[in-house]
């Protein structure tokens, strides 16, 4: 139990540090000020590996797979790559969201920061009833796994990511809290006239929630495939969360040159989602999961580079404004329905 506490008190540590000393005036995050960021989670991530296999080899925390410290430290490894690998798609969602809202660059951060936040308290609910679920009634396993197998199929075959408008949340949070069609600096919401108002970024941060909720049907389940104890689901989940905040102000402007990762994805999903099926069939080891989910993610990267075309590389610049042109009609076309 303490180690459960340690570990949540270090992580909120860590978040208080970085939105209270680092990030306290708000700024744009620059490609160099990100990449620092995601060089220190992912220290911090494989340094915390070092940890596991100390406190499982000498008993510090409950066991219930009897896992020996090597095999706790190859699993955390795994699932950590696992969920990392699965972010990617959330990136690339949460870029949209910020062109859609035209959030601009200075609080994209702070949006990130509360909706990371959120998203921590939420799969640690998920996490909690999922172990409890799967230990009273192994069956769900095989459940898990068809679910898997199903979300690599809808990837598969979506050619189109879930675009913001379709989001019900932002129809819901307009009936129930009037909504500025301005921002008021970092404020969530402000007062006009006595009344209390959202402005777009609450809105833009309610659609990450939403978004991050999805996203956790497919890489919780996912994780369960690597293994079932508890400390190591969660603490390799949170840390894969923790680093997507800094990864997407690396990765956002040149996603859309990585179009092969999709597809590889497609198959660790697919992967984790057999392994699963035949948990009580065939024993995978884990080193031989951690290289297969590492080796395709290497192939997806390496084969979008060599595949990109030179004449549709444009600009990150050029491409960002396009998008928040495009997804600023859409908003006054939304706005002059709204007044007619």
């Amino acid at each position: 139990m303490f180690i459960w506490i340690g570990f949540i008190t270090l992580v909120f540590f860590l978040l208080a540090l970085d939105l209270g000393v680092f990030n306290r005036n708000p700024h744009a995050i620059t490609t160099r000020e990100a990449l620092g960021w995601t060089t220190l989670w992912v220290s911090l991530s494989l340094l915390f590996s070092v940890f596991v296999y100390f406190a499982y080899g000498n008993g510090w925390i409950a066991n219930p797979e009897s896992l020996t410290a090597k095999d706790a430290v190859l699993k955390y490894l795994t699932g950590y790559l696992v969920e990392q690998s699965l972010s990617m798609d959330n990136i690339f969602v949460i870029a949209m969201i910020f062109s859609y809202f035209s959030i601009p660059q200075k609080y994209q951060h702070r949006v990130l920061f509360w909706g990371i936040l959120g998203a921590l308290v939420f799969r640690g609910i998920m996490i909690f009833l999922g172990v409890v679920l799967i230990q009273k009634f192994a069956w769900l396993t095989y459940v898990f796994g068809v679910f898997l197998l199903y979300s690599a199929y809808k990837m598969w075959s979506s050619h189109e990511a879930a675009h913001p408008n379709k989001n019900p949340v932002i129809k819901y949070v307009s009936r129930l809290i009037p909504v500025t069609k301005e921002f008021d600096g970092e404020h969530f919401f402000v007062k006009r006239k006595h009344i209390t108002a959202a402005t777009p970024l609450f809105v833009a941060l309610m659609v990450v929630e939403t978004t991050d909720v999805m996203f956790a049907f497919d890489s919780i389940p996912a994780i369960f495939a690597i293994t079932t104890d508890p400390f190591l689901v969660f603490t390799s989940n949170i840390f894969a969360i923790l680093g997507l905040r800094s990864l997407y102000f690396v990765l956002a402007s040149v996603l859309d040159r990585f179009k092969y990762l999709q597809h590889a994805l497609v198959f660790i999903l697919a992967y984790v989602g057999v392994k699963m099926l035949l948990v009580h069939q065939i024993h995978i080891p884990e080193w031989l999961s951690l290289i297969v989910i590492f080796v395709s993610l290497g192939a997806g990267v390496l084969f979008s580079l060599y595949k990109a075309p030179k004449a549709e590389e444009a600009p990150a610049e050029e491409a960002a404004q396009d998008i928040a042109e495009s997804a600023s009609r859409q908003l006054d076309a939304r706005a002059e329905g709204k007044e007619q």
